[in-house]
């Protein structure tokens, strides 16, 4: 659903489900309206951050921040099972991906951390302990 549809049935929601005057001279909204607003919103900007590839981290990363994403990226790849993954854990020997696999996790690390990793780097990147001392070189992050 685009962020143009979702707009346009939460308007014609919204509508529909006006707050509305009590002899009183009390607005009531009603609970379905308040409903609306709690589903509508999370997914407008859902929407939004997809679109634009909007981030959430602080400017300066930590060595621990740089390895609870390596190791959240690498956890959700699909071949991968969390029993066996660790900082030291080799991609090919330990979880059993083929090259391929390996160029996938790296292009996912591009993806996350948003610069480009070049494939004379990236061959040489084969555990997680690698890619996380490489971002933090990258990132000038020192421990």
């Amino acid at each position: 659903m685009s962020f143009t549809q979702i707009a346009r049935s939460c308007s014609r929601l919204a509508a529909t489900l006006a707050p509305r005057r009590v002899a009183s001279g009390i607005l009531v909204q009603s609970q379905a309206s308040r409903m609306m607003h709690r589903i509508a919103v999370p997914s407008m900007t859902s929407q939004l951050s997809q679109k634009f590839a909007v981030r959430n981290y602080s400017a300066k990363s930590t060595i621990e921040d740089i390895k609870f994403r390596v190791l959240k990226v690498v956890s959700a790849y699909d071949k991968v099972t969390a029993e066996k993954l660790n900082v030291e854990s080799h991609f090919i020997n330990d979880l059993g991906l083929d090259s391929l696999d390996h160029v996938e996790v790296i292009m996912a690390m591009e993806d996350e951390f948003g610069f480009e990793i070049p494939d004379s780097d990236a061959e040489k990147l084969l555990k997680p302990a690698d890619i996380i001392k490489y971002v933090a070189d990258k990132e000038d992050v020192y421990e």
